[in-house]
């Protein structure tokens, strides 16, 4: 009996070990992602005696979209690094803000790559079940269990290129330029089945340019920033004996 109870016992903790290193199998991801933009520049706005923690600034009109793929490596089972690719469109005017009647508008198109690491603060109980790995989570799982929660932050370069209007095209003294950008963000996850995850990220990113939007004031005092939503489809790719991804 003793004999029998010990070998349960060890089938038990291989059993846990294993499971804890599920994760392992699936070290890459490749994610897509589509979302919108804002960007806080010189054009549009309000001034800040007007503003409310800059939440004035927050405009329909001046959103625009992005579009992102990625390639992601874990290094650790809450540590992940990737290079991120992004590119769209930043849209700024002065037809809503404290300089209606300036008339300035610009459409600045970017390309922005990046190298972020990210820590999962939360990481969900899913992708350590078998069951979610070979499919579906089913109901043996709760939705919470399936979430994860990060943050991250890296460096990247922002090259863009601003078409302006006729009001703003006397002011500008140059319409490209090249810009190192720092993101710092948050995101969520959902598995979705084994290989799939869903996600949501906002990143806010400070570029060390006050040109993005083809014009610096007189009076600004700081650079431009702009922030991304982001909706992700992720896909888990599996990994090779050689820790290679396996497509």
């Amino acid at each position: 009996m003793r004999k029998f109870l010990i070998i349960i016992v060890a089938i038990l903790s291989l059993s846990s070990i294993t499971n804890a290193q599920l994760w392992k199998l699936l070290r890459y991801e490749v994610t897509g992602g589509v979302g919108t933009t804002q960007l806080f520049g010189d054009i549009g706005g309000f001034s800040k005696d007007n503003n409310i923690l800059g939440l004035k600034d927050i405009s329909f009109r001046q959103t625009s979209f992005n579009i992102s793929t990625a390639m992601k490596y874990r290094i650790l089972e809450d540590v992940s690094v990737r290079l991120n690719l992004a590119f769209g469109y930043f849209h700024s005017t002065d037809a809503r803000g404290s300089n209606i009647t300036r008339g300035f508008e610009s459409s600045t198109l970017f390309f922005e790559p990046a190298l972020l690491g990210e820590y999962y603060f939360i990481k969900n109980k899913g992708e350590n079940s078998y069951m979610v790995l070979r499919g579906k989570p089913g109901n043996q799982l709760s939705f919470f269990s399936m979430l994860d929660f990060y943050a991250f932050t890296g460096i990247g370069g922002l090259s863009y290129k601003v078409k302006p209007n006729d009001k703003l095209s006397p002011y500008m003294t140059k319409s490209t330029g090249f810009s190192a950008v720092l993101p710092v963000g948050v995101g969520a996850n959902l598995i979705y089945s084994g290989n799939i995850k869903l996600g949501v990220e906002l990143t806010g990113t400070y570029a060390f340019s006050d040109l993005i939007d083809g014009y610096t004031s007189p009076h600004s005092r700081s650079n431009d920033i702009f922030y991304m939503l982001t909706f992700n489809f992720i896909y888990k790719v599996k990994t090779a004996p050689n820790g290679l991804p396996s497509f």
